[in-house]
């Protein structure tokens, strides 16, 4: 007499469902042949930052950081980048929407535009800046002789040089932030009489709002960190426009251990922004 086999959780031949094989992947052997490179990425990243907190000057970091040209460089570099970010989502927010959601003749090289200051070295998006708005640039004379306004060597020009840099990174996020969310729930809002405008701001904005969070942290962080096309384009002048990266660089040149200090402190403010911030919209997602 034959008995029946005890059956198991799940027919022996059925095929392993997709949390199954995620469950498996993620209890499977380490793959050790990636361990040694990603050990060697890590250090590689690491290490530069270790040898600063080894080589800081902890006894004299308090008077460092105190300094009024020391505080002055960080609260203008903050100042600046939050405007920058403001301007970058201002613009880049209808921008990204733009790319995602229409089509329109040369959109696929206003991308490559937009994309460009992410690939050229930004001392050269400076001299662009420069020969644009410059007291005798292309739109700059205009501006200097109809308006009495000049740009170039201004705390404007530090904004302006950090929106360049750093606006395509907020694009980029938000653009695809809206390639992925769902459009059938603003079908769906359409269909019940919703306009474009109540559409766009009650269900499209809600949706890609981590996309455009995480952008807003990069783009942040990305102008809190710009030196070479403000340098070329603001100058370097303590309290109007030498932001902390400057500050970093001329404290080099006649102290290293104020340099170290300093660059300390920006990897401070953008590590805490970066983590909190980051965190947050995470979890939102």
């Amino acid at each position: 007499m034959t008995s029946a086999a005890p059956s198991r959780s799940g027919s022996a031949g059925s095929a392993p469902t997709p949390r199954t094989r995620a469950s498996r992947a993620k209890t499977g052997r380490i793959p050790w042949i990636l361990v040694l490179p990603a050990v060697v990425g890590v250090l590689f990243l690491v290490l530069p930052f270790a040898g600063m907190l080894i080589r800081a000057p902890w006894t004299t970091m308090g008077a460092r950081i105190t300094d009024p040209d020391v505080l002055a460089a960080l609260w203008l570099s903050l100042s600046t980048a939050t405007v920058a970010t403001v301007v970058s989502l201002i613009l880049g927010v209808p921008l990204a929407w733009l790319l995602a959601r229409t089509e329109f003749p040369g959109r696929r090289f206003v991308r490559a535009l937009v994309t460009v200051p992410l690939v050229i070295p930004p001392v050269v998006g400076g001299v662009a800046l420069l020969i644009v708005l410059g007291r005798n640039g292309l739109v700059g004379q205009y501006l200097d002789a109809w308006f009495g306004l000049t740009l170039p060597f201004t705390s404007a020009a530090v904004v302006i040089a950090q929106v360049f840099v750093a606006m395509p990174f907020l694009v980029i996020s938000v653009e695809g932030a809206l390639r992925g969310a769902d459009r059938r729930y603003e079908e769906a809002a359409a269909t019940l009489g919703a306009s474009r405008v109540t559409i766009f701001t009650r269900v499209t904005l809600p949706m890609v709002l981590p996309g455009i969070g995480a952008g807003a942290v990069l783009c942040w962080a990305r102008a809190l960190g710009e030196f070479g096309a403000t340098i070329t384009f603001a100058g370097n002048f303590p309290g109007t426009t030498q932001t902390m990266p400057l500050a970093v660089y001329m404290a080099m040149q006649r102290d290293p251990e104020a340099a170290i200090v300093l660059s300390l402190v920006l990897l401070l403010v953008t590590l805490v922004v970066l983590a909190a911030l980051r965190e947050r919209w995470m979890n939102a997602a």
